[in-house]
Order: structure tokens, then C-alpha cells, then sequence
């Protein structure tokens, strides 16, 4: 390695994180400070449904802004099997139940300062259930909209979630190498397809503004 650790000592923790910063010494014999942000693994969902993608918009405190992106999350456990992570946050943030999760691989997030993994998967055959979000998710909204109105999305910034335009990334690459049609493998049999409510409001589409 380029860096060797010299000492490491936590500076801070709460239930989701912890800090922690480490002496170093680079290969050119310079010394100084790194600081990192531990997090488990978390995992992030492209549920797609025909040529609908659903999304879930909420404010992010630390940008202050309400924001558009693809399901995500963790639930501050280490060694969670990926799958039953990705399930658990798709049915508590959209209420979704999916008959096929496909595994697309993982992502590092902002590994400039922080340590976590993000495991991507696609989910298909979707059918309603309840939506469980946590206390502080208590201002989650599902959204959809078509594969063509996401991707104007992800173009003309209104979406600008790194985790969910990554994550489609793998998704269009996987999608070419296997000769999927867009908005994903055909699911097969499953209940009928119903709205969805979440936090007792009906699922809403996007309407796009072109800001190009």
C-alpha cells in the first residue's frame, strides 16, 4: 500500500456511523491525518415495473433540499445478507414486494472520506404491500415515472443522487450485455398490479421540466 497506518483513534459514534481519524505516512516518507467515516454495507434498488421506475423523493437535511432518487438504504448492521437488505428497504420506502431481485454488483460510496459498500439489485414482478418507513423517513414520497422521463431526469439535473445515477449505470450496462428489453426481464405471474400508497397518500407520476 501507498499509505501505511501509524495510529488510529475514534473520534466520534452515534447509531448509524462512526469516525474515526488515523496518523499516516505516505510512500514519500510525508506524514499526516486521515479522517473516515465508517458506515455498514447498504444497499440501493432500481424497482422497474414495464416501463415504469419508481422513486421516492425526500428532503436530505444536509443539502437542504427535497430530493428525487432510487430507493436506498441500511439498516446500521453489519453482515446483513445484500438481498434481505434490499428487500427490507424496498418494501419499507415504497411498499413494494418484488417477485425477482438481480443482483447487478456493488459501489463504494464517496470513498474520499467514507467507508461503505452499496449493493445494487433490480427488482421486477413487483406487487403492493405496506410501506414501512422509519421515524425518519416520515416525509417520504413515492413517485414513478417511464425509463425515457428518469434518464431526461439524471440529464437535465433534477435528479443528481451519485448512489442512483450509478446504479443506473449497472443497470444499462448489464441490460446491453444480456439483450434485456428496456424496463427490464418480464416478470413472471403475479397479482394484478394496483396504486400504492404510501404514508396514506396515492403513488404520484413526475411531471418533467425541461431545464436544459
Amino acid at each position: 500500500m501507498s499509505i501505511r497506518v501509524l495510529s488510529s483513534r475514534e473520534v466520534y459514534r452515534n447509531k448509524w456511523l462512526r469516525v474515526r481519524e488515523d496518523e499516516v505516512e505516505r510512500n514519500n516518507g510525508v506524514r499526516g491525518i486521515y479522517g473516515v467515516v465508517d458506515k455498514d454495507d447498504c444497499a440501493i434498488i432500481l424497482p422497474i415495473e414495464g416501463d415504469t421506475i419508481y422513486l421516492i423523493e425526500q428532503f436530505r437535511y444536509t443539502v437542504l433540499e427535497r430530493c428525487l432518487e432510487l430507493p436506498q438504504g441500511g439498516w446500521e448492521t453489519a453482515g446483513v445478507n445484500p438481498e434481505e437488505l434490499a428487500r427490507g428497504e424496498l418494501r419499507e420506502e415504497t411498499g413494494l414486494l418484488a417477485a425477482h431481485m438481480t443482483y447487478l454488483g456493488s459501489i463504494w460510496i464517496a470513498y474520499g472520506f467514507t467507508h461503505q459498500k452499496q449493493h445494487v439489485f433490480l427488482a421486477t414482478g413487483l406487487v403492493p404491500s405496506n410501506a414501512h418507513p422509519d421515524p425518519e423517513e416520515h416525509d417520504l414520497v413515492l413517485r414513478t415515472a417511464s425509463t425515457a422521463e428518469f434518464e431526461k431526469m439524471l440529464l437535465n439535473g433534477t435528479i443528481r443522487d451519485a448512489s442512483t445515477v450509478a446504479a443506473w449505470g449497472l443497470y444499462k450496462l448489464w441490460k446491453e450485455r444480456n439483450a434485456i428489453p428496456v424496463g427490464g426481464p418480464k416478470p413472471g405471474p403475479s397479482k394484478p398490479f394496483k396504486p400504492i400508497r404510501a404514508k396514506g397518500k396515492p403513488v404520484s407520476r413526475i411531471i418533467i421540466e425541461d431545464r436544459r
